[in-house]
């Protein structure tokens, strides 16, 4: 199976939400980790340094199998 590499950005604003950017789909971890490399010396998120993380899925497969309930 193919695999790829997700790298998000997470960081919390003022009012305790969390803003989530998605900064790309990699086809190595070593090129995921560079780009966060680089991403690190832009504005905002130099001054989060610490929000990245890189994921691995296998294309084609399903990763949500169930349902989901929201809550209220």
């Amino acid at each position: 199976m193919t695999d790829v590499f997700l790298v998000h950005h997470v960081h919390q604003l003022s009012d305790g939400e969390e803003d989530v950017k998605l900064l790309g789909v990699f086809s190595s971890e070593e090129k995921a980790a560079l780009a966060i490399d680089s991403a690190r010396k832009l504005p905002g998120f130099s001054e989060a340094p610490d929000g990245f993380s890189i994921d691995k899925y296998q294309v084609d497969k399903r990763t949500w199998t169930e349902g989901f309930i929201t809550m209220q």
